[in-house]
């Protein structure tokens, strides 16, 4: 009998769990049904759990209030072995709910229980016909997702402001990228989006040579809130039959207010991967990837998230998710009101602020359809002072931390736990900012002249794989000009490359790397952070 119940849910399960699995899931059965013993109506159990407005939340509840002797994983032992010093700052529950793929919990590689549960109400309210939880962040999600459409020497059609993942994706499935080149603003140092008509001219380029790009890969929205025509730009795709993945990141709470901007998955896009540990409210490092259509093969998903994905994921980080899915599906329709009003509020008062201005699809060329409403990004390059020293000043005269530092801006995200109190404070801040540095009456301004992102970038002389791969040495930084990088350098926050692996160095990158590091920025992917040398191919 206990044989019977092996197809319905607990196929990929160690042969130890299994009967304690089964035992459990049967007297829950016969406690419904009024029945004490074993009989063959257990043949027809079902596999669904019981129905919970959070399941997985509720599975790992469940779970951790069990009188059990534990001999398993991890070795804290549910608190009883914690180290005294995170256990004071946390508390007993991180430890007692840090369980690991116990068969009440459910397997991440092949649900059947509280994960596929939490995934289809996840998938129900984001408009997806699946749904993956993710606990590697959205970059995770962006690497499988190239991985799934890209074979070795495919061509992947992307921005080339595209986040540092879509990089390491390269790496990782060997595809040849196609870049466009997003429109940028000077004066702000931000790159926009992608219009519909860059991702047709690239298109027909490969056809023209007798190629087919393998998939198209949009950032929408951008860091700074912009975005993209997605509901043109799939319509090229798809005349095609070419797959859309959007990095979604920052617009997993666009389909929860009827003044956020359309999502990806409503202007036809084939996969979404939203950071839902951004605006929403799950715990940082935990997203969710979403797929619509049938371009792509759901099956190749799950083989390459289980290859990117740890084999011990986070419950606490899965179990975050299935709650801040909860927490949307109690009030969807009105549970950003009170965020979208105090951004209006702060818009309002920001922009009659002398020395100050904010970004808005006015700064860019026609073609993008919306900006999010909950991303302010203040400029203050009237103000004569970079973005780092702003940040600076307002940190340590209000205490204000923003989301991201540009050379000429600082970007605040307003979000569920955004209140009042903050809002006056930072609206006080910058009133600040502009009356001790607008017009010349400066504490300690540091001249701000101006930093221009490269206009172009160098053709790719090797693909980021064999680049990657390739036998380095390493130079100085001044005499690199014309080498071919081996390695990617970005200022992070926002994670966007300036150089490459495969691509040839320029003047025009160094420079501009080298002033964002001389204003505070932070450098990542370099082997030197400091930037006097730098990797580069060959030997």
């Amino acid at each position: 009998m206990v044989s019977s119940l092996t197809s319905l849910f607990v196929q990929a399960m160690p042969c130890e769990r299994i009967s304690r699995y089964k035992r459990k899931k049967c007297m829950r059965f016969m406690s419904m049904q009024g029945t004490s013993e074993p009989n063959n109506v257990l043949a027809d159990l079902p596999v669904v759990l019981e129905a919970s407005s959070a399941p997985l939340v509720q599975a790992l509840k469940s779970t951790a209030e069990q009188d059990v002797a534990c001999f398993h994983f991890p070795g804290h032992n549910r608190g009883k072995a914690a180290p005294s010093i995170l256990y004071n700052l946390t508390g007993p529950g991180a430890f007692l709910h840090d369980l690991p793929d116990l068969p009440e919990l459910d397997d991440l590689f092949s649900p059947k229980g509280a994960i596929l549960d939490a995934q289809a109400e996840a998938a129900k309210l984001f408009g997806a016909s699946e749904t993956w939880f993710l606990v590697g962040g959205t970059t995770c999600g962006i690497q499988a997702s190239i991985m799934a459409t890209c074979c070795p020497g495919d061509v992947l059609i992307l921005p080339r402001n595209a986040h540092i993942s879509a990089t390491s994706g390269l790496v990782l499935s060997g595809a040849v990228p196609k870049y466009i080149l997003p429109e940028y603003n000077s004066c702000w140092d931000i790159a926009a989006g992608i219009r519909p008509s860059q991702v047709e001219a690239a298109i027909k380029e490969l056809e023209e040579v007798g190629k087919t790009a393998a998939a198209v890969l949009i950032t929408s929205p951008t860091y700074h809130g912009i975005c993209s025509n997605l509901n043109e730009i799939t319509k090229v795709c798809h005349s095609r039959c070419i797959p859309v993945i959007v990095d979604e990141a920052h617009g997993a709470h666009f389909r929860f207010h009827p003044n956020f901007p359309s999502t990806a998955l409503e202007q036809g896009a084939d996969l979404a991967v939203q950071s839902t540990h951004k605006v929403l409210s799950s715990l940082t490092q935990s997203s969710m990837l979403h797929m619509s259509g049938n371009l792509i093969d759901t099956e190749r998903i799950r083989k390459c998230l289980q290859m990117l994905q740890s084999t011990s994921p986070s419950y606490l980080l899965l179990a975050s998710l299935d709650s801040a899915r909860a927490q949307l599906g109690e009030n969807s329709d009105a549970i950003f009101c009170d965020a979208v009003n105090l951004s209006l509020e702060t818009r309002k008062e920001i922009g009659s602020t002398r020395g100050v201005s904010l970004l808005d699809l006015s700064s860019f060329l026609s073609g993008f359809t919306a900006i999010d409403p909950l991303r302010i990004t203040l400029g203050v390059s009237q103000l004569h002072i970079s973005g780092y020293m702003a940040d600076e000043v307002l940190w340590e005269g209000h205490g204000i931390i923003p989301e991201l530092v540009g050379s000429s801006s600082l970007t605040f995200a307003i979000n569920l736990g955004t209140s009042r109190k903050d809002i006056q404070r930072l609206i006080l801040g910058v009133k600040n900012l502009s009356r001790n540095f607008f017009n010349g009456n400066k504490i300690k301004s540091d001249v701000w002249n101006g930093v221009r992102a490269p206009a172009t970038y160098s053709s790719m002389q090797l693909s980021p794989r064999d680049a990657f791969f390739a036998k380095k040495r390493r130079v100085n930084i001044r005499e690199s000009v014309g080498e071919i990088c081996g390695e990617l350098i970005c200022p992070y926050p926002p994670g966007i490359p300036v150089l490459i692996p495969g691509e040839v160095i320029t003047e025009e990158a160094l420079s501009y790397l080298l002033s964002v590091l001389r204003m505070g920025a932070a450098i990542r992917g370099a082997a030197d952070p400091q930037l006097s040398s730098i990797l580069v191919c060959g030997i």
